[in-house]
């Protein structure tokens, strides 16, 4: 008997716990867990760009646990509706009023007999190498010289074994310039023992120069070599046909070679994935730290590195900087902690997508750490392809850089960090094509202002995020006429301080958008990464 009631006690407590478990088991499903979103697959093609829907509310979740530190969870949904559908992604005032007008006039006449032939050993990054070899096609044409393929630099920081075939579209770059200068692959073997010269042109020179001083030499030279490219031509007062001529060199004719423009795209919509982005070149590198002289926020160590490498590098002719001079002057590059600082000032919210268009930061992943933790969503063209498709590419830095110039290009806004070679080229191509959003941060009023957070003084919130947003109001690509020299310069500074031409192509191969221009603006191509 007492066994009897042993075992139904067992019993009873066995179904008792089950009772509990199933009860506890079906309160758990009651309960709402977030899902956390699943970003695209880096390595896979996207399948839609779409990014308008209303987020779920485990996004919101997620966004929220992401937000830079001043940013409050009530405030973070009203500042990504201006991130969706307000001002932050908006094209720059009246961009719709230009368009290119690049077309030779009536009188144009087709390339004049050729008196011999102009070699030309570029020099610098990819991008002062672009621009040198497109003046280098106008002074062709001025001096009636057959171009032989420029020689791309391979001594400089980079040392890039890279010819110009592996880095641009060889066979186009002759045919679409037929109508303007003649361009051969190679210097005929007939002319490998006629008498040559070595020449350094001019800084900045003009027609005259070229008429006068360099074609009279074919009175005694058949070859010419232009021992550098960069900076050879004046940005302004030359002919309307020789600026048009720059522009058709520079944004229809020098193509990237089709296996970088094929990944560049590849990049582009793998970016898209993630929906409107910023292009941020971060110009954080060792060379351009060590070039510039600037060790705001490294430790000694690192300044002594970057010291010795300015003094090693013999090319570099300034050796002795002040860093503390540089910075307050607004000469140093930004630091990703000041990027991320400025990015949320402009409101741009944490789950913007970011594309960091440089090369090997320095410091690493330590040194971009703080602008990680404000975006998450910071990526690159290592993140988003796998080894394997690099391959080609890796140990080329002019192949790299091209790869972060299609990105740049086809970004929703781009942001450099530093007024470089590739922030120049970057910015006036997107002039060219329409005046993309293109944001110049102003270094000397932005470090001012972060030092005040840095020193106490100052708090990052809506009084910074004013005065960030208001300095940069008319600093976004809007349409304008290139700079002319700054009042009280001479000589060589007096160039110097001249806006590039390829900087803003405005006024000579931009024009305003009448049915006459627009005839004028057809272009030999219209793919907007070319």
């Amino acid at each position: 008997m007492q066994k009897k009631r042993l075992r139904s006690v067992v019993l009873l407590r066995k179904l008792i716990t089950c009772a509990i478990c199933t009860i506890g088991l079906f309160a758990l499903f009651l309960v709402h867990v977030p899902r956390v979103p699943k970003l695209p697959d880096p390595y896979k093609l996207p399948t839609q760009y779409d990014t308008n829907f209303p987020k779920l509310n485990a996004e919101l979740d997620i966004d929220q646990a992401y937000a830079p530190p001043h940013v409050t969870k009530a405030s973070l949904s009203s500042l990504k509706l201006v991130g969706a559908s307000g001002s932050l992604w908006k094209m720059p005032p009246n961009y719709r009023d230009f368009v290119p007008c690049i077309k030779s006039n009536d009188s144009y006449a087709p390339p004049a007999d050729s008196k011999g032939y102009l070699l030309v050993h570029t020099n610098g990054g990819l991008n002062q190498m672009r621009a040198g070899i497109c003046d280098m096609v106008a002074v062709a044409r001025i001096i009636n010289a057959t171009l032989v393929i420029p020689d791309l630099d391979k001594r400089s920081f980079w040392r890039d074994s890279s010819n110009f075939a592996d880095v641009f579209d060889q066979d186009h770059f002759i045919s679409a310039l037929a109508n303007d200068i003649k361009v051969i692959k190679k210097l005929p073997k007939e002319m490998l023992a006629a008498p040559r010269a070595v020449r350094h042109f001019r800084s900045w020179s003009g027609l005259e120069y070229y008429r006068n001083e360099i074609a009279s030499m074919w009175a005694n030279y058949q070859v010419i070599r232009a021992a550098k490219s960069d900076s050879r031509l004046a940005n302004n007062h030359l002919p309307s046909d020789i600026q048009k001529l720059r522009c058709r060199a520079c944004y229809e004719a020098l193509r990237f070679s089709p296996k970088i423009e094929a990944m560049g795209k590849l990049l582009v919509e793998r970016m898209r994935s993630y929906g409107r982005y910023i292009a941020l070149h971060l110009r954080y590198e060792k060379d351009m730290l060590a070039f510039s002289g600037c060790t705001h926020g490294l430790s000694l160590e690192e300044a002594n590195e970057l010291t010795l490498i300015r003094q090693n590098t013999t090319y570099w002719k300034v050796k002795d900087i002040n860093a503390t001079e540089q910075r307050t002057k607004g000469f140093c590059p930004l630091t990703p902690k000041e990027v991320g600082m400025f990015l949320s000032s402009l409101g741009y919210p944490s789950n913007t997508p970011i594309y960091i268009a440089a090369g090997e930061i320095y410091g690493g992943e330590s040194r971009i750490a703080d602008l990680q933790s404000r975006y998450p969503i910071l990526m690159s063209k290592e993140k988003l392809a796998s080894d394997e498709e690099l391959a080609p590419f890796a140990n080329h830095a002019s192949q790299m850089a091209a790869l972060d110039y299609i990105v740049s290009i086809e970004s929703d806004v781009f942001i450099p960090t530093h007024l470089g070679n590739m922030a120049r080229a970057v910015e006036g191509h997107r002039r060219y094509l329409g005046h993309r959003k293109t944001i110049s941060p102003d270094r000397k009023a932005i470090v001012h202002l972060f030092d005040k957070v840095e020193h106490g003084s100052m708090k990052e919130g809506k009084n910074l995020s004013n005065r960030i947003i208001e300095i940069h109001r008319r600093r976004q690509g809007s349409p304008r006429r290139r700079k002319g020299a700054v009042s009280g310069t001479k000589g060589m500074d007096r160039f110097r301080s001249e806006e590039a031409f390829y900087e803003n192509p405005l006024p000579e191969c931009l024009c305003r958008d009448t049915p006459s221009a627009v005839n004028a603006s057809k272009p030999l191509n219209a793919s907007a990464i070319r």
